[in-house]
């Protein structure tokens, strides 16, 4: 039998969704200037999406992207094009169903454009592999992990398609499905929010506006994101266990019931698409560095939705990451050394724990089901709207302006 040769890449990124496709472009100046070798193994088919007409569906499951996100992606060359199928987030309108409590946020106070965009998965995902077969990369596609072993200064992968490749930084960025940080000895803090998201898209009976809803109910909270016409992308909380009966529900009943639930801001439901639920967790990895190894994205921390927060943050990690390799290049520094590393983490660690802790405690403060506190909520947020320094501070921060 032959033996089959080891690649040397000096990055090797472990997931190739919207993460790990991110940071593959993101590096691209790296690749550029100073010929920076990237490999990236994803295991799930795909298309050839470069070639791929685009085919936008009533079904197709969307992001919030935030403002600091777009401009993320107008730094990578990317937004131009992403933006042909973005819809923008002009105001934010947050409530507390049965109580008086409403703040709004609005992107002309701020003076932005938007406070942020909804896209597409399938978009972002074809403009970022478009540009990705423009670039000198590395592509294993299918391909797994096999093993992946620290060996000298990196770490030996080897790869489901017979190759085996040794990284000076190995990157996991596949959102843990893989089962590396357990095969690493990763371990994770978890708790379950024993609440489901279900996420479908509906269509409403009045132009949304470019208005974003944030609505907290008895069971959790309920959001609607502004797409394209009038259609709008809806991720209802629900307690475990609840979701079984409103996915069987037929689709005139289950709009029925979001009408109820929701009340009559947006008008009437009157359409809806494939539904899907999936259990909502905290969970964060216990370490997001090791010699020769960063983690990103769910495989570093799993929020709730209730903040919109999760790919914003996963790409200002890969921002982080890509200027702290910078730094290495430039300083001769090796990328998958312990400085290097320490770097990412420092620029890092504040925003993680910050959006966390907001995330994990808006959820919990308005999941306690209390007359006091609802009331103490309602004069909050009439606050909130009233202070217009705080709620534009907060706006900024969530927009991934300010950290």
């Amino acid at each position: 039998m032959t033996a089959v040769a080891t690649r040397q890449v000096d990055v090797a990124i472990v997931g190739g969704g919207l993460v790990g496709a991110s940071l593959a472009c993101a590096l691209a100046p790296l690749i550029e200037r100073h010929g920076l070798s990237v490999a990236v193994i994803e295991a799930a088919p795909m298309p050839e999406l470069a070639a791929t007409a685009w085919q936008p569906s009533f079904d197709a499951r969307s992001s919030a992207i935030a403002q600091g996100s777009a401009e993320r992606f107008r730094a990578m060359g990317l937004w131009q094009e992403m933006a042909d199928q973005a819809a923008a987030i002009r105001r934010i309108h947050v409530s507390e169903r049965g109580r008086l409590g409403v703040t709004r946020l609005t992107a002309a106070e701020l003076d932005q454009p938007a406070l942020g965009y909804v896209l597409p998965n399938a978009w972002m995902g074809q403009v970022l592999h478009r540009r990705l077969a423009e670039l000198p990369i590395e592509w294993h596609c299918p391909a797994g992990v096999e093993a992946v072993v620290p060996e000298g200064e990196g770490h030996r992968l080897t790869l489901s398609d017979g190759c085996t490749l040794q990284a000076a930084l190995t990157v996991l960025a596949d959102g843990g499905r893989s089962g590396l940080k357990e095969q690493l000895g990763i371990a994770s803090d978890s708790a379950s929010y024993d609440q489901v998201a279900l996420i479908a898209n509906v269509e409403v009976s009045r132009p949304h506006d470019g208005i974003a809803y944030e609505r907290f109910t008895r069971e959790g909270p309920i959001a609607l994101l502004p797409l394209p016409g009038q259609q709008m992308a809806l991720i209802w909380t629900l307690p475990a266990g609840r979701e079984a009966a409103h996915l069987a529900l037929g689709d005139g009943d289950f709009l029925a019931e979001l009408q109820q639930a929701f009340g009559d801001r947006v008008g009437r439901f009157r359409r809806v698409g494939s539904r899907h639920a999936y259990p909502l967790s905290l969970v964060t990895a216990k370490e997001t560095i090791r010699p020769g190894l960063a983690v990103l994205g769910n495989a570093a921390h799993s929020l709730h939705p209730v903040a919109g927060q999760g790919f914003n943050l996963a790409l200002r990690g890969v921002t982080d990451l890509t200027a702290a390799l910078e730094q290495a290049l430039a300083s001769g520094e090796s990328l998958g050394g312990m400085l290097t590393l320490r770097d990412f983490e420092a620029r890092r660690i504040v925003d993680r724990h910050q959006v966390i802790r907001f995330s994990d405690g808006l959820v919990r403060l308005f999941g306690i089901d209390s007359g006091l506190l609802a009331h103490a909520r309602a004069a909050g947020l009439v606050g909130l709207n009233l202070f217009g320094p705080l709620r534009r501070g907060l706006a900024r921060r969530a927009m991934g302006l300010e950290r």
